[in-house]
C-alpha cells in the first residue's frame, strides 16, 4: 500500500512542530496543489519532482496572478514538506535545496489623518440609542488602538471610567489602556443613559450590545464601520484595524515612545510595533518630494 506522504507530513506538523491549524491548512493547500500541477503538467508525482519543476510551478503561479506572498509562502510551505519528506527517507535528493522566492514588495497599513478621524467619529448623531452607542464604540476604538476581538469582548466590569482606562485582556495576557476625556464622557453617557434601555438581560455582562440587546458581534461592527465611513464620504478603506493603525501613528508622531506603544497595542514582539516607524518616516518623506522646491 502506497504511503500517503501529505498525510503523514499534515500529522508531522500537528504532532511535531505543533503548529497552528492555519498553518497546517495553509502549507497542506500548497504543497497539494503543487501536486495538482506535477500531475496535469508534468505527469509525475512529488516524490520525483526536480528543481526546474519547482522553478516552472513558481513562473506558473506568478503567470496566473498570483502575488509574490503567495509565491513566498509557497516557498516556505514546499521547503518544509521536502525537508520532511527526506527525512523520512521518501526521497534523497531535496528538490528545494537553495530555493528562495523574489522578496515580497512590503504593505504599509492604511491610515487615516487626524482631520480624516475627526470627520468620521463625528458622524453617529447622538440623537438615539444607537447613535450614542455607535458613537461610544469609535471614540473608545481610537482612543485604545485595541482590537475588533478586544471590543466586542470588553465587559462593563473592565472599564474604570472614574480612574480613566480600561482593561483588555487577550492570549491569556491582561492590559491597562488609558483613556482620553472625549472617550470617558462618551463612555459615561451610554453606560449611564443608553446601555440599560437596550440590554435584553439585566445580567448582561457585555459592554456593547446590539440593538437586539445582546453581544456586539464582529459583523456587526464591521457593518457600522461601513456605514460610517460611507457617510463621511471617505475614500480610503476604513476597518476596524485602520484606527488601531491611525493611533499607533498618531501616538508616533506626537512623541510616543515605541515601547508604550507596544504595551498599549498589546503586541509580544517590538518588531510588529516598528512597522509604524517606516509609516512615519514614509509620510514625512512623500511630504519633502510634494513640497520641497528642488525635489
Amino acid at each position: 500500500m502506497a504511503v500517503d506522504y501529505v498525510a503523514d507530513y499534515g500529522e508531522f506538523l500537528a504532532s511535531e512542530k505543533h503548529a497552528s491549524q492555519n498553518t497546517i491548512s495553509s502549507y497542506l493547500r500548497d504543497v497539494s496543489q503543487f501536486q495538482d500541477y506535477l500531475r496535469a503538467y508534468q505527469n509525475t508525482e512529488l516524490q520525483r519532482a526536480k528543481p526546474e519543476m519547482v522553478q516552472n510551478y513558481m513562473s506558473w503561479m506568478q503567470g496566473h496572478g498570483k502575488s509574490a506572498s503567495s509565491v513566498t509562502r509557497f516557498v516556505a510551505s514546499i521547503k518544509s514538506f521536502y525537508n520532511y519528506l527526506c527525512s523520512v527517507g521518501g526521497m534523497k535528493n531535496n528538490p528545494t535545496r537553495g530555493l528562495t522566492a523574489a522578496r515580497a514588495e512590503r504593505k504599509y497599513p492604511e491610515i487615516l489623518t487626524n482631520k480624516e478621524v475627526e470627520l468620521f467619529l463625528e458622524q453617529p448623531q447622538c440623537v438615539d440609542a444607537k447613535g450614542y452607542r455607535d458613537h461610544a464604540m469609535l471614540e473608545l476604538l481610537y482612543a485604545t488602538g485595541i482590537r475588533v476581538s478586544e471590543l466586542i469582548s470588553l465587559d462593563l466590569e473592565d472599564v474604570n471610567l472614574a480612574a480613566g482606562f480600561i482593561r483588555c485582556r487577550s492570549k491569556g495576557k491582561e492590559r491597562i489602556i488609558p483613556l482620553y476625556h472625549t472617550a470617558v464622557r462618551a463612555l459615561q453617557d451610554y453606560i449611564r443613559d443608553i446601555r440599560p434601555q437596550i440590554i435584553a438581560d439585566s445580567q448582561e455582562e457585555a459592554l456593547f450590545v446590539n440593538m437586539s440587546g445582546e453581544r456586539m458581534s464582529r459583523q456587526g461592527f464591521w457593518k457600522i464601520i461601513k456605514h460610517y465611513q460611507e457617510k463621511a464620504g471617505i475614500a480610503k478603506d476604513i476597518t476596524p484595524h485602520t484606527l488601531r493603525h491611525s493611533f499607533a501613528v498618531h501616538l508616533l508622531e506626537n512623541g510616543a515612545d515605541l515601547r508604550s506603544i507596544q504595551e498599549m497595542l498589546g503586541h509580544a514582539d517590538i518588531s510588529s510595533t516598528q512597522i509604524y516607524t517606516h509609516v512615519v518616516k514614509r509620510q514625512l518623506k512623500d511630504i519633502y518630494n510634494k513640497a520641497h522646491p528642488r525635489a
